[in-house]
């Protein structure tokens, strides 16, 4: 399986591409917010998400049935942007189950600023 196109499907928010990726009884896990959803749900939230997104991935491990990834997400043309983590676990090239986190990419807190701890990425 190759990652990286599903995560050009989700981008694009093509539910079709987005489906062949997901073996039968698929489970998706968003933890940030304690939601459960099936392959076809998850499809479906990624689809009808308001507006269109763009994204880059950052990092892809892979160790056995295991991929994760790290990929910056933003919305096309500009506004907010998102770090998400993604484990897939992956059988006979299919996805079975996905765990993500999300983050909201954001400004450094102040107080770390006054107390000059940490410097930029990049």
């Amino acid at each position: 399986m190759e990652i990286r196109d599903f995560w050009k499907a989700t981008l694009r928010q093509d539910a079709a591409a987005m489906r062949r990726f997901f073996a039968p009884g698929a489970r998706v896990r968003w933890h940030n917010t304690n939601e459960a959803f099936s392959a076809e749900e998850f499809v479906e939230v990624n689809c009808e998400y308001p507006g269109a997104w763009d994204g880059e991935v950052e990092r892809v491990e892979r160790s056995g049935e295991l991929i994760v990834t790290a990929v910056r997400v933003f919305a096309a043309g500009g506004g907010p942007s998102f770090h998400v983590v993604s484990f897939f676990h992956v059988r006979d090239g299919k996805i079975v189950s996905l765990d993500e986190y999300w983050g909201d990419d954001g400004a450094v807190p102040q107080w770390r600023l006054d107390k000059k701890i940490g410097r930029a990425i990049k």
